[in-house]
């Protein structure tokens, strides 16, 4: 394979890569923790698009545990995010066991 074959390999897999994440971006993952009480919705591109939160839930004298199920539904919703991409990539690479470290997060 010659320098050239490299070249275009790499720029027809940066256009596919391009492609994906576009994909990605109109993709949802919503999660609901606490029995309903907060709902989080995020893109493949782990973008928070709604937060949806019960007004029973909604106490001042409670705030720590808003807080909590906040956290807890935001960070279900990324890993699910993160998961969808790292398969996205996966069909990419043709399962060539290509291992991109840090590409996303």
């Amino acid at each position: 394979m010659d320098m050239n074959q490299i070249m275009q390999q790499a720029q027809q897999f940066q256009q596919k890569m391009t492609e994906m994440q576009e994909e990605m971006g109109h993709k949802k993952i919503t999660k609901t923790v606490g029995g309903g009480m907060v709902t989080v919705t995020v893109n493949g591109k782990n973008e928070i698009l709604e937060l949806k939160i019960d007004k029973e839930v909604i106490n001042p004298d409670e705030q720590e545990i808003l807080q909590d199920l906040i956290v807890a539904a935001v960070n279900e919703a990324m890993k699910e995010s993160k998961a969808m991409m790292q398969e996205g990539v996966g069909k990419l690479t043709g399962g060539m066991g290509m291992n991109l470290p840090g590409l996303f997060g």
